[in-house]
């Protein structure tokens, strides 16, 4: 019997040929330097970083300098006089300690923004791939469809033959046809479903999406090490960037509610003055006058008596702030919890899918050339021989799906554990060919 044209069409798709386009580093490298929502992640960590800086100016010396010159108008009969002045001011903080704890909340500040940051990158990892296994998710979908179309078309064209020579009935022909027109739409669908896909791709990587390489078939269905999803909640405890910026976050509104209470506290500083001037007249030119030079050096204290309640009210509002950063904090870390717990799970039960899913594939081939000759000689409907057209086009999809979202499961999971790296791209990138 020769080899049907669906089960031909769903062995080459199934096949991962060799290629020569793109794959997922090369996809990396791209997004890497050309990815907005990362440069947007280092220019804020950047921009925050700042914070510190300006924070610790407010502990530095501080210089001014000013000069003045004014006119005295006197009427006709005494003119006008003149004025000059020139001062210069340099001032220290000796005790504020507010602003000692508003520089230790720019640092925890700055540090949340790094660990941010870091998510961002590790997020970049989980982006790409996952536009990249998007395309070639679609790729296949659109072959299947493609192949099943296709296949429809050749009943719907054998049911109309039969029925012609009196072999089947016209109820074969419509309900082919129906089959048929079904499958013609699912294809559009598909083939706008993978022109979006390799959209999302380019959208993050900046470059038109090409030709991409292909999962081997030989994947390793190797389980996440170590084989214990306790120790990887409790890695992601310790390492997950998000959570190390919320943690960040409640030490810096911490910080914050020490610098708001300091507002109660005195303050002192210490200056030196230095001022010259001069003053002279317009109806005497000899009657020129210079002060002599001073310089002025002293300590101020300045202690808070009364802000009308701003004070207290500052405090209050920082204290509402670190409550606020502590549930967040907590809500990010059950979320960590969630999310490690799940993706070990689903790297877990994705090894026993992709299997299912091959050996579901090996039987709908089988299912489908059997009901086909039975078909030949009247012991299947047609029915039955479209049915299993689309079961078998089903568990072939099933198949690239469960292949391609094992390999993301396993990416995620590190992500959420805060491990992931360009060693597991390069990793997955060994995978395709």
């Amino acid at each position: 019997m020769r080899l049907k044209l669906l089960t031909l069409a769903l062995a080459l798709a199934a096949m991962s040929l060799p290629s020569h386009g793109t794959d997922l580093l090369d996809a990396y490298h791209d997004a890497r330097a050309n990815d907005p929502v990362l440069s947007q992640a280092d220019a804020t960590r950047l921009a925050t970083g700042e914070g510190v800086d300006q924070a610790r100016a407010l502990l530095l010396p501080q210089i001014d300098g000013s000069m003045s010159l004014s006119q005295t108008n006197g009427g006709n009969l005494i003119g006008h006089s003149r004025s000059r002045r020139i001062n210069g001011t340099l001032s220290q903080t000796v005790l504020d300690f507010s602003k000692y704890a508003n520089l230790k909340a720019a640092h925890s500040a700055s540090d949340a923004q790094d660990e941010l940051y870091q998510a961002a990158a590790q997020e970049l990892y989980v982006r790409v791939a996952t536009a990249y296994f998007g395309v070639l998710t679609s790729q296949d979908e659109l072959t299947y469809a493609k192949a099943n179309e296709d296949a429809f078309r050749q009943q719907y064209e054998q049911s109309d033959q039969r029925f012609k020579v009196g072999l089947s009935a016209i109820t074969d022909v419509y309900q082919a046809k129906a089959y048929y027109e079904a499958a013609k739409s699912q294809t559009i669908a598909a083939q706008n479903a993978l022109n979006d896909a390799r959209e999302a791709l380019t959208q993050i990587t900046g470059k038109p999406t090409g030709d991409l390489k292909k999962l081997r078939d030989d994947l390793p269905m190797e389980p996440p090490a170590p084989a214990d999803q306790d120790s990887w909640v409790k890695q992601a405890l310790q390492t997950n960037p998000n959570l190390l910026a919320q943690k960040n976050n409640v030490e810096a509104a911490e910080h914050s509610i020490t610098a708001a209470r300091a507002g109660h506290l005195p303050t002192i500083s210490a200056g030196v003055t230095y001022g010259k001037g001069a003053s002279w007249s317009e109806t005497d030119a000899n009657s020129r006058f210079r002060d002599p030079s001073s310089t002025t050096i002293g300590l101020t204290l300045n202690v808070p008596i009364f802000s009308g309640g701003a004070t207290q009210s500052r405090v209050r509002q920082s204290i509402y702030q670190r409550d606020s950063a502590t549930d967040a904090m907590e809500s990010e870390r059950r979320l960590v919890v969630r999310n490690t717990l799940n993706y070990y799970r689903s790297v877990i039960a994705g090894i026993a899918q992709v299997e299912s899913a091959k050996a579901s594939v090996d039987s709908g081939q089988k299912a489908l050339e059997a009901t086909r000759a039975g078909f030949e000689v009247g012991t299947q409907t047609m029915t039955n021989v479209l049915l299993a057209i689309q079961i078998l086009t089903s568990s072939e999809s099933s198949y690239s799906q469960a292949r391609h979202q094992f390999i993301l499961n396993k990416l995620l999971l590190k992500e959420t554990a805060g491990t992931a790296d360009l060693k597991d791209i390069e990793t997955i990138n060994a995978l395709l060919q």
